[in-house]
């Protein structure tokens, strides 16, 4: 799998376990104060600036994001394609199939929300900006590296401890995409644990879920501008 220098405490103490679960609490209810309720500004940028903050302060280095350079490119790159081509198919033969059958109502996707229209260039090209710099970098830490990460100390720092934290950290995910409706959340939070999976199996290598968040967007941009998806 592809690696990077993970520099993140694998025991902590019962104070920073606490600080830890009081950073995870305010995170989540930023994300449902912002996305169900609309008390509180975009949970993006806020957890972002949150995550470079205490990723600094507490464990000492920004490589700890994840972002450090991996040992093989290539490597990081195939992993975030056949992470996002899974996403894709799941989502195409699976969880949007599975969220009809439940009958969880659908208000439009992610680049719906863009704006992006059959042959419109420039909003394909601002979609793409937001998609790449927004949701690709901005989500990933917030949700993969933060998130996750905090949940993942609240329970121990065990491998165990952050596959339940992936959980967590995906169904969170899923609130974040309140506004396409019930089923948005459920195949969103699916979309998420697949994404967050990669993450973990690669060593927390974030570079793989930028990308493979980065690819599926792009993708769906692609479909709408090329009027392939309605």
């Amino acid at each position: 799998m592809s690696e990077v220098e993970i520099v993140a405490p694998t025991s902590l103490t019962a104070p920073q376990r606490a600080f830890s679960f009081a950073e995870f609490v305010i995170g989540a209810a930023i994300v449902i104060g912002h996305n169900v309720f609309h008390v509180v500004p975009n949970e993006v940028p806020i957890l972002f600036v949150m995550c470079i903050l205490s990723v600094r302060l507490r464990e000492g280095s920004f490589r700890a994001l994840g972002l450090a350079r991996p040992k093989s490119w290539w490597l990081t790159i195939s992993i975030a394609v056949a992470t996002a081509a899974i996403v894709i198919a799941v989502g195409e033969f699976v969880t949007d199939p599975l969220a009809q059958y439940l009958g969880l109502r659908a208000t439009g996707g992610a680049a719906h929300a863009l704006g992006t229209g059959k042959g419109d260039v420039w909003s394909a090209l601002k979609g793409l900006g937001l998609v790449w710099t927004f949701a690709a970098f901005g989500e990933e830490l917030s949700y993969r590296r933060y998130l996750l990460g905090r949940a993942a100390d609240v329970l121990g720092n065990s491998t165990l401890a952050y596959w339940i934290a992936l959980v967590a950290a995906s169904v969170l995910f899923g609130f974040g995409h309140f506004y396409q409706g019930p089923a948005g959340v459920f195949t969103t939070a699916i979309d998420g644990f697949i994404i967050g999976a990669a993450y973990l199996l690669c060593r927390r290598n974030l570079w793989v879920a930028v990308l493979a968040h980065g690819l599926i967007d792009t993708v769906g941009i692609a479909l709408l501008f090329f009027g392939l998806s309605d």
